[in-house]
């Protein structure tokens, strides 16, 4: 397993690979979001196992998605077989992976209660108290951070190369900190793009009647337009990101419906 390093510059190119890829199938891609989302929202709302179910669960989702977007990629259909892909195979391996992140987050939720108390919601009401803490949320990023790169491209590792959980963690902690300049632009362009999402609506607002319902209306018209741009892209690039980076070939589809998705449903421009 080769991971390459990338120059800073990938970060941005991963971003705008996910929107060229939302172009070509926009209806496919947006509805996966949307199912991806809904699903994750509704398990955490199960009242108290609901976060342990999603923890569970993340690392098979995620590789579904990769499923869906590699499909995607190459032209294909996206079937119950391939988006199902080797799930059934690496159901072990992917429930280990579920479990080492439910136990990572719980540990890391301890470990920043206690060090970082002031970082609770009820206590942090002021923007003289948000400046205050700025520093600990820079901590708890420093805690986080660790446990995105071990956990972004462990999914896909182990579905489709069939990786032991523990080795595809590691993969992956190895494979994003040789290209953390790339996944620090990476971060950056997600983060202003997602608030220029935010501010564009609050604009049109401002530039509206504020107690107009049709005013009202047309903010958060615009602003779900804007996510269902966004969100597809976000989801996508973590597919887009294992791509570039790894050298290591993707098996190709052998299934019987393996037709592409010329042949099935036209291409999508």
């Amino acid at each position: 397993m080769i991971a390459k390093q990338l120059p800073a510059r990938h970060g941005l190119l991963w971003v705008l690979a996910a929107w060229q890829l939302l172009r070509r199938y926009p209806r496919q891609l947006t509805s996966m979001t949307l199912a991806y989302f809904s699903l994750l929202l509704v398990m955490n709302l199960i009242p108290y196992i609901g976060p342990v179910l999603l923890s569970l669960a993340l690392p098979s989702l995620n590789a579904m998605v990769g499923n869906a977007c590699r499909a995607l990629d190459n032209n294909q259909a996206v079937t119950q077989a391939r988006l199902a892909g080797s799930l059934a195979e690496q159901r072990v391996p992917l429930f280990r992976l579920g479990w080492l992140y439910l136990t990572s987050s719980l540990l890391i939720l301890i470990i920043s209660s206690l060090l970082l108390p002031n970082l609770s919601p009820e206590k942090v009401d002021s923007a003289t108290r948000v400046a205050e803490v700025l520093p600990q949320y820079g901590v708890l990023l420093l805690l986080v951070s660790p446990l995105m790169m071990a956990f972004w491209f462990a999914p896909l590792l182990t579905a489709w190369h069939g990786l032991p959980a523990m080795k595809s963690i590691f993969f992956s902690f190895v494979a994003s900190w040789r290209n953390w300049r790339a996944f620090t632009i990476y971060a950056l362009v997600v983060t202003l793009v997602s608030f220029i999402a935010m501010i564009i609506p609050t604009i049109i607002g401002s530039l509206l009647l504020p107690s107009s319902v049709g005013a009202f209306a047309v903010v958060v018209l615009v602003m779900m337009i804007l996510l269902l741009l966004i969100g597809p892209v976000v989801v996508t690039s973590m597919y887009i990101s294992y791509r570039d980076v790894f050298e290591a070939p993707l098996a190709q589809d052998t299934s019987s419906s393996g037709e592409n998705y010329n042949s099935e449903h036209g291409r999508t421009s």
